[in-house]
């Protein structure tokens, strides 16, 4: 956890506005060879965007063109600084504006400013349902909450579980929150097993999550079989709402597959998560921007919200295939960060040796 958190403060200094040049490739010669890309992330909460999807993108783009340059921006929470954050990126001619929406509602208004200015806008992650964007890039996530609920009503039916469950929902302000909500309810609603509460985190805010639980431990004492968490910061909000009350730790579920959903997954803490190899999204929606910056028009793989789409499956993990999962190619996460001294004696009973 420690490592986990100097990471994240790393993840802090990356605030500020980074504009990097890309370097020879194989687009160097085409149009677009010297565009200005804007990538809009929405928070620091999830330490994903700062120690992954920004370099992963920046990296992909570098791959693709010459000449380039990815302007780089995190809105921390705050929709109005997307907004302002947006505006200057269009002032500085950006042929192309990859956003992470904090607000998917607030967003509709930046899609409508780019296009107003033929700039177009490629929704990553969180789709845009009020402003047709020009192509969205993003995990299933409705496939994401029917994945991680069944997997929790498994376990639940196999272990012979009591109880019912509590449904702990991502922000009500953000498209695929929503996305995976729908999802969830879709493995619990009809599993027979009772859903005794559920909460909207307001931000994807950790504290709010463990402040609702807190409650809800004490409203149904000994009664909480199992929690479907939406994310891992959400997860780890529940796990710590647990601890503090002293209450016996039921599954919580999680997504992201973040370093300590990771760790919290091989001590035995968080029962799944879901991997999202995020350079899959990332590389896709800087091809799709540099695409858009040469003057074409890239078709969807499907359509969302009468958006052009492109949609991967993720993978949900747990500790039967978490080994397999650390190792395969191109998964963010290595081994040796994971398996710290802490973790080593768990890591080495999963057979997860670096």
């Amino acid at each position: 956890m420690k490592r986990y958190r100097v990471l994240a403060a790393a993840g802090l200094i990356a605030l500020s506005t980074t504009v990097t040049a890309c370097g020879s490739g194989a687009g160097a010669s085409g149009g677009g060879s010297d565009a200005k890309i804007a990538f809009l992330m929405p928070d620091i909460a999830s330490t994903r965007y700062e120690l992954f999807d920004a370099p992963l993108f920046t990296a992909k783009m570098k791959e693709l063109c010459s000449g380039c340059e990815v302007l780089y921006q995190n809105a921390a929470a705050d929709p109005a600084k997307q907004q302002q954050q947006a505006n200057s990126m269009l002032a500085q001619g950006v042929k192309a504006i990859v956003i992470d929406p904090v607000d998917s509602a607030a967003a509709a208004s930046i899609v409508q400013a780019a296009q107003g200015q033929g700039v177009p806008v490629i929704a990553y992650d969180r789709p845009i349902p009020d402003k047709k964007a020009d192509y969205y890039v993003s995990f299933d996530n409705e496939k994401i909450g029917k994945l991680i609920a069944q997997s929790l009503v498994d376990q639940l039916k196999a272990i012979k579980a009591t109880g019912g469950i509590l449904q702990v929902n991502g922000s009500p302000t953000d498209a695929a929150a929503g996305l995976i909500k729908k999802g969830i309810h879709s493995a619990v609603d009809p599993s027979g097993l009772k859903l005794l509460a559920e909460f909207d985190t307001p931000g994807w805010a950790p504290p709010k999550a463990q402040e609702w639980v807190s409650g809800q431990i004490t409203r149904f004492p000994n009664q909480i079989a199992g929690v479907v968490a939406a994310n891992d910061g959400t997860g780890g909000a529940t796990i710590a709402a647990f601890k503090a009350a002293g209450a016996k730790l039921p599954p919580v579920t999680g997504n992201d597959a973040e370093l300590a959903a990771l760790q919290r997954v091989i001590s035995g803490d968080q029962y799944n998560t879901i991997s999202k190899p995020i350079k899959i999204v990332a590389d896709a929606a800087a091809t799709i921007a540099y695409e858009f910056a040469k003057g074409n028009k890239p078709a969807g793989k499907t359509t969302l919200f009468d958006t052009p789409s492109e949609l991967f499956t993720p993978t949900v993990v747990t500790r039967d295939n978490i080994a397999k999962v650390l190792r395969e190619p191109g998964f963010a996460v290595k081994i040796s960060d994971v398996c710290t001294a802490e973790y080593k004696a768990a890591c080495t009973r999963l057979g997860l040796n670096s």
